[in-house]
């Protein structure tokens, strides 16, 4: 047999096999190259027969057999003796090869290789797709030349050199002259639509993680302007090493899959639509929403994440809609579809598609795993969502009532898994960059509010929902004393890294200066003058507010920022009219004037950034009077419930969100306080010990005396031991919690001993005030520190002392 007369994939034949139910029988239909007889294969076939053809057609799967193969499987009674030949039986079709084989022979005695397996195996693909589109042909030609036939080109890329071999045919297909080829792949796409190169070329320049089969379908533009309609199948061949070596493309002129108008439509609202989808969540509502309008009765979307399929939509979401393995785990399925163990394999069929990342489509009555049959009993679509050279997840689309897929649901499934994957693979690293930013803000904030004295303090943050970037919105709450607070919150410029980086700098450097005994006009132009000194463009604005939380004194210094707002005990609310000066960051000198006010308990202090009450569609005017209202509207006795409230209509925010609320409630007990002044004296603990003895019987305060001693006992023994210079004793009352304090002049904190060895006779002070008191802590003062420890007297009988 000549070159030129061998048929695609240089097999000598080629022969259409198809199944006539009525018959009962795989019938020959069709022939290309030499004829069937000379290479032993009879005009048909019983299904159910030994034959490879009937073997091939029942597995579903590809037989190959050389010489010595197909000699030991012929069948005598049908088949005709043949001599050095091999066969490749290649069932066509979705559903298990059902609509037949295509069998290829050649004269050769060893069998095909690898390389002819995989480009017949391709061949065959797109013989049963075009017959499934088509239907069975009778009078139709599916191996002619003419606009009957299958028109197949077929390509070799080696990726080491990037040399491409191609035929004649593909060149065609692709609008090229064999003259204007110079084997370089990018002259073999450069006709390519630009929509469609970027998948394309993820097909022929794979990834290198990228294995198995693949296809796709794009479109390319003919010299004359002619818009064609292509659909590639390859394959990537990897050496004895397993290092992808060769890329086999197959491709087929899709024109019968070429869509109308109203499908080009749909698929451009599509790609509309997803490209304002920003997450992964927006993108999975988007796909099934648009695949849902095929008719179909349940749609169901997954994406991969830590190599789990993790669903991202159902719909319709009702749980009663589904089938009863779905509802098992409802509504938080971790896997997809629901199995009986997380990390349990996949199902075959899903395995399969991505494995392949080949859309799938099954009729009524298919022979599936029971977890997908329920979700289309009258036809189920399996669509891989693929995305540079892998799937990103994979969409399940059902049909209750017997369905038949047409070309038009073929090309929008197709081109909607395209779209989609690609949706899929931007937004998941949005949600990661996102979710980075966020916890990067996260870790630069307070991750508790301490508990104050006469007052609850409350605090939400919102990063924004458009844009990647961390922004500089913080909030703090610094305890002074026990009776003095300062609140802080501020916006530095801009959304960046380096705005956080400013943030967190400024955040730590208030707190500093405020625990240092500052006042707050001197804490915020301390601040200033660090920010002009970090020679960054970048500026900040801040409202400090310190706080008498006895007496209700407040002392507001506003640095370019927006203005505290109250609400009053009787519910009516206002801004404080704080002169304040410019952001930080600006002028090294500027002035900071403060602004005093006093607060009656019942009093709520709000403090927020601008982006609660300013945006693209919100003015500043109505973003302050709506938090007013809604502060004079919600019952403050709740403060978290209050702070919620505020926040709650900032559902799609430009900017982010900061918003720190203070409730005063004042002190019902005056605290009661007594001080000592300690000399470096061998019997300094315990002039000590009486100072407290006379201070608690002038008190009344008979239980726990004994606990406040030892208490006193440890914490000036500590300060007289360890540190040098002054040291001071502090005493107060509140109700039934009494606070003993020991001042000294060390900044050094005191550290607990991990373990105590028994015959130490030291190391133990720590270890027995954290067991006697209440709570303990240690608190910065400026020059040093503080050490102070809680005694709750309530929980103690008089008969303790």
């Amino acid at each position: 047999m000549t070159e030129g007369s061998r048929v695609f994939g240089g097999a000598a034949l080629a022969a259409l096999y198809l199944l006539d139910t009525g018959a009962g029988e795989l019938r020959l239909a069709e022939t290309e190259g030499g004829p069937s007889a000379r290479f032993g294969l009879a005009p048909g076939y019983a299904p159910a027969g030994p034959s490879p053809v009937a073997e091939a057609w029942r597995a579903g799967r590809p037989l190959w057999l050389d010489a010595a193969g197909v000699a030991a499987r012929r069948d005598t009674a049908t088949e005709e003796p043949s001599v050095g030949v091999s066969l490749g039986a290649l069932p066509l079709g979705g559903d298990g090869g059902s609509l037949g084989c295509l069998v290829v022979a050649d004269e050769v005695a060893e069998g095909f290789d690898d390389e002819r397996r995989a480009v017949l195996e391709m061949y065959a693909e797109h013989v049963g797709e075009r017959l499934a589109v088509d239907g069975t042909p009778r009078a139709r030609r599916v191996f002619g030349r003419g606009a009957d036939g299958v028109r197949l080109g077929r390509f070799t890329l080696t990726l080491s050199s990037g040399r491409v071999d191609a035929d004649p045919t593909l060149l065609d297909l692709m609008g090229l002259s064999a003259d204007d080829f110079d084997s370089r792949v990018e002259t073999m796409i450069a006709r390519t639509v630009p929509e469609d190169l970027p998948a394309l070329t993820s097909m022929v320049e794979p990834p290198t993680s990228a294995s198995g089969s693949r296809e796709l379908e794009f479109r390319t533009r003919r010299p004359n302007g002619e818009l064609r309609w292509l659909h590639l199948r390859c394959r990537l061949l990897s050496d004895e090493a397993g290092r992808p070596e060769r890329v086999l493309g197959v491709v087929a002129d899709a024109s019968h899959l070429r869509p109308s108008a109203n499908d080009v439509s749909r698929v451009q609202r599509l790609s509309a639509t997803l490209a304002t989808a920003v997450t992964v969540h927006d993108v999975s509502e988007v796909a099934v929403a648009a695949l849902r309008e095929l008719g179909a009765d349940r749609v169901a979307l997954a994406g991969w994440e830590a190599d789990r399929l993790l669903v991202r939509a159902l719909d319709p979401p009702e749980p009663a809609a589904w089938p009863e393995t779905w509802r098992s785990q409802w509504p938080d399925t971790p896997v997809f579809p629901p199995t009986s163990a997380v990390g349990a394999p996949l199902l075959p069929t899903l395995r399969a598609a991505l494995r392949e990342g080949r859309m799938s489509l099954w009729p009524a009555g298919a022979d599936l795993e029971r977890e997908l049959t329920g979700v289309g009993p009258g036809g189920l679509a399996v669509v891989p969502l693929p995305a540079d050279g892998q799937a990103a997840g994979v969409c399940l689309v059902g049909w209750e009532e017997p369905h038949e897929f047409g070309p038009e649901e073929r090309f929008l499934l197709s081109a909607a898994a395209r779209l989609v994957g690609q949706a899929l693979v931007r937004a998941r690293a949005f949600d990661a960059q996102h979710e980075l930013a966020a916890m990067l803000q996260r870790s630069l904030l307070p991750r508790t509010l301490p508990r104050l004295p006469g007052g609850v303090a409350v605090a939400r943050y919102l990063p924004a929902t458009v844009g990647l970037d961390v922004g500089g919105d913080w909030y703090d709450v610094i305890q002074l004393t026990d009776r003095h607070v300062a609140l802080v919150i501020g916006d530095v410029q801009g959304h960046s890294a380096a705005a956080a980086t400013i943030m967190g700098q400024i955040r730590t450097a208030i707190r500093a200066y405020a625990v240092e005994g500052h006042s707050p006009d001197v804490v915020v132009s301390h601040a200033n003058r660090l920010l002009v000194g970090m020679e960054t463009d970048l500026f900040a604005t801040c409202c400090y507010v310190a706080m008498d939380m006895e007496e209700g004194g407040t002392w507001f210094v506003r640095a370019g920022h927006l203005p505290p707002l109250l609400r009053d005990p009787d519910g009516g609310t206002h801004e404080v009219e704080v002169e304040g000066g410019p952001p930080l960051g600006i002028v090294a000198d500027a002035d900071f004037p403060m602004t005093t006010v006093g607060l009656a308990p019942g009093t709520v202090l709000t403090l927020v950034t601008d982006g609660l009450v300013e945006s693209s569609t919100l003015h500043l005017e109505d973003g302050l009077r709506r938090v007013r209202d809604i502060m004079s509207a919600t019952d403050p006795s709740d403060a978290a419930r209050l702070a919620d409230a505020l926040i709650g209509g900032a559902d799609r925010r430009d900017d982010d969100v900061a918003l720190l609320l203070l409730r005063y409630d004042g002190t019902r007990v005056r605290p009661r306080r007594a001080s000592w002044a300690l000399w470096r004296l061998p019997d300094a603990v315990s002039h000590a010990r009486r100072f407290t003895e006379r201070t608690l019987r002038a008190w009344d305060v008979a239980a726990g005396s004994d606990l406040a001693l030892l208490v006193v006992s440890e914490l000036v023994t500590n300060a007289m031991v360890h540190t040098q210079g002054q040291v001071r004793l502090d005493l107060t009352l509140a109700g039934d919690h009494l606070r003993i304090a020991v001042s000294d002049s060390s900044p050094r904190t005191p550290v607990k001993p991990t373990s105590v060895d028994w015959e130490a006779t030291g190391g133990r002070g720590l270890l027995l005030i954290e067991a006697v008191t209440a709570s303990w802590g240690a608190v910065p003062l400026s020059g040093g520190k503080q050490v102070w420890g809680e005694i709750d007297l309530g929980e103690l009988h008089p008969s303790s002392a």
